[in-house]
């Protein structure tokens, strides 16, 4: 049974409402919506994502091998893209350690920036991107810079790599040609999405979808601790009944805060697989894959680069516009899959160190959300 509700509030239904849709389980009465009813702006998407390293060279070798173009360099600063329109999809500055700064997300309207500013009280600045445009800084509840950006120049697209043509059963499109995909980098099309770890998760959630406008796709909850609110959501941008990707940020609660991985589009499953041939033939990691996600459908693959952040290909993404409702589903790594091989330890966070332990013991001292029963309920989704 379900009862009729505006945008913004939990509708009263059973949870199977969602079966046969993008997950069996919707939301529950007074479970939280997944969206907010007035937030301050609503941003387009993903700009770029900000990093520091301290060799820009080294960062550039990787970065052309995974499959970046090069937008612009200097001494100071390494600016990344993918074949696509639009903006550049990563910028890395020289500092002396590897770390992950912040993302940046691209504002509908100009606009947007100024009233960003009015209800929060920052600065908007000008930008030292391609293209130039000004944009505003803010944090988020767990302490991450947030950019919100708007370009004033887009960068012309570049050439494509092709998807191959596909014979399937009966329906033969390809004859006479044999298929003989070159062992090169996977071309990067464009960023698609970015997940965080916070030990606020409930405040960073409330944060994004109140002051960004963006909407949760799926949440995820540990096992017999649903009353107690998700652990990981999927989110979404709104930009009404244009339909976009399924999750643009992904967030879950744990004991660390920052960067897990960021995404980035190619062409099709054989970009994936040849170019992760030639990552391999040069030495890189591969954290996980290939496989098919759950939550996104995603075709994916999982590598490190030299200083161990983590970087993913993937295509054939789902597409969600604004009156999709948000799915539920239990946490669990061998939830996070269709097929492919098993989730690697690697890729979980779950490898035992000294700094896993530090940070475990002060996220439990300290005033958030995880505790010893949302530690052990981790833990479990862990191994599940």
């Amino acid at each position: 049974m379900t009862e009729t509700a505006s945008p913004g509030t939990v509708r009263c239904e059973v949870t199977t409402a969602h079966q046969d849709l993008h997950s069996e389980q919707g939301a529950q009465c007074g479970e939280h919506p997944g969206r907010a009813r007035n937030p301050l702006i609503k941003v387009a998407d993903l700009a770029w994502l900000e990093f520091e390293k301290p060799d820009l060279d080294h960062a550039e070798v990787f970065a052309r091998d995974f499959g970046f173009g090069v937008a612009a360099r200097s001494e100071q600063e390494l600016w990344l893209r993918g074949t696509f329109a639009g903006s550049a999809c990563m910028v890395i500055r020289r500092g002396r350690a590897s770390r992950f700064i912040g993302p940046a997300f691209r504002a509908a309207e100009p606009a947007d920036l100024d009233r960003l500013a009015r209800a929060t009280g920052a600065r908007v600045g000008n930008l030292s991107s391609p293209g130039g445009g000004r944009g505003v800084t803010l944090l988020d509840p767990s302490g991450i810079p947030v950019k919100v950006v708007h370009t004033a120049e887009q960068l012309a697209a570049l050439p494509e790599q092709q998807p191959l043509t596909l014979n399937f059963g009966t329906t033969h499109t390809r004859t006479n040609s044999p298929q003989r995909p070159p062992r090169e980098p996977s071309r990067i099309q464009r960023l698609g999405h970015v997940v965080l770890q916070t030990h606020v998760f409930e405040r960073a959630l409330d944060w994004y979808l109140e002051t960004l406008g963006l909407i949760v796709s799926d949440f995820l909850f540990l096992d017999g601790q649903r009353e107690r609110g998700p652990t990981m959501a999927f989110i979404r941008c709104d930009q009404g009944g244009v339909p976009v990707d399924h999750h643009t940020l992904a967030m879950h609660l744990g004991p660390g805060v920052g960067y897990v991985h960021s995404a980035y589009q190619v062409t099709d499953l054989d970009a994936i697989a040849a170019g992760g041939e030639y990552l391999a033939e040069r030495g890189y990691h591969r954290s996980w894959g290939i496989g098919r996600h759950i939550q996104g459908s995603q075709l994916f693959d999982y590598w490190r680069d030299p200083d161990r952040l983590m970087l993913e290909h993937f295509a054939d993404g789902d597409l969600f516009s604004c009156d999709v409702e948000t799915g539920w589903a239990r946490m669990s790594t061998s939830g996070l899959a269709q097929w492919g091989p098993p989730a690697t330890k690697d890729f979980i966070g779950a490898n035992p160190s000294p700094a896993l332990l530090r940070k475990v013991v002060q996220a439990l001292r300290g005033d958030n959300e995880l505790d010893a029963a949302r530690l052990l309920g981790l833990i479990k989704a862990a191994n599940s």
